[in-house]
């Protein structure tokens, strides 16, 4: 039996309030579930340090080991104080942006989710879907002199990382600009190369794809046929769905960014407010999410850019 709309949006009522504390407040577990739901919703998020704060601001705190430990030693003496190893300590701020994101739900959508239990599953998920994507662009191209509203709230991913960059002269992803691009690292900063990669727009990595596809052989056709992940220098090439790919004069240019992904700090605040309105006119119920977070690079030093790449295939 179909429910009226006043019932559909009344058990709905429930439902958020069931999730929800004070003031639309997710409660902590399904503040957890939420951001690991934005996470396997985005390529890069997945990849990225996940900080859940527990205020709009905090600082976390980074150790490392970076210069030399071993000393030469002599049996039963112990090291003199001036030979202790001095870890550094790197002090990484985060401040977190107030965002807000609308998602519309049909009553036909509620009602099915209501009917089989799973209401609360469903706004997490549509609200995930919705902010991953937006969330994911800023945090890539944000840019606080861009004249976009949204992007200029904070410096993303290709702002920060602008410490060694290499001009691509308009060509497309090859195998000199991969390798330049380690090449220009410190060596102190390619200690853990392995976990490195390199992040690029999706036509130039289906570009650098297609040359590797013209091999005359096995390797060639498995680039072509399947979706054989493509190494470069023991590093994987991953593309990346919200990297710019309309750059340039003729807005046919992206980026190529090295770096290992956990050097990328996204913190979200875990007060995540969440609040439902009808909209009569369109028959939906509107889901209003509000949530602050921040990114930011823990080691620019440890990054390398590639600027003014082809992203068209035809420039071969």
């Amino acid at each position: 039996m179909t429910m009226s709309n006043e019932t559909v949006l009344r058990k709905a009522e429930i439902a958020v309030g069931d999730m929800t504390d004070h003031g639309g407040i997710l409660l902590p577990a399904q503040a957890k579930q939420f951001m690991h739901m934005l996470a396997k919703e985005s390529v890069l998020l997945s990849r990225v340090t996940m900080v859940p704060m527990k205020a709009p601001k905090q600082q976390y705190t980074k150790i490392k080991m970076a210069d030399r430990v071993l000393r030469a030693g002599r049996e039963a003496v112990a090291l003199h104080p001036d030979d202790y190893a001095k870890p550094s300590f790197a002090e990484i701020e985060l401040d977190a942006k107030l965002f807000k994101a609308e998602t519309h739900i049909t009553y036909e959508t509620l009602e099915d989710n209501i009917e089989g239990g799973t209401f609360q599953q469903t706004i997490m998920q549509m609200m995930a879907e919705a902010i991953a994507r937006d969330q994911e662009d800023l945090i890539i191209n944000g840019d606080t002199k861009s004249a976009d509203p949204f992007l200029k709230t904070m410096d993303g991913l290709l702002v920060q990382s602008r410490r060694h960059v290499i001009d691509a002269q308009g060509k497309a992803i090859n195998k000199d600009l991969l390798s330049n691009l380690l090449k220009i690292l410190p060596a102190e900063q390619k200690r853990n190369k392995n976990k490195m990669c390199f992040l690029t727009g999706i036509n130039a990595e289906q570009d650098y794809r297609s040359t590797l596809a013209e091999r005359a052989t096995a390797v060639g056709d498995k680039f072509l046929e399947g979706g054989t992940p493509i190494m470069a220098f023991g590093l994987p090439i991953m593309s990346v769905p919200l990297f710019p790919e309309n750059l340039g004069a003729h807005q046919d240019q992206t980026h190529v960014l090295l770096c290992d992904p956990k050097n990328v700090f996204v913190g979200i605040w875990r007060q995540i407010r969440v609040k439902t309105a009808e909209d009569i006119s369109k028959g939906t119920v509107k889901v209003v999410t509000t949530m602050r977070f921040d990114v930011v690079l823990s080691e620019p030093e440890a990054t390398a850019q590639g600027v003014n790449v082809s992203a068209l295939a035809a420039s071969h």
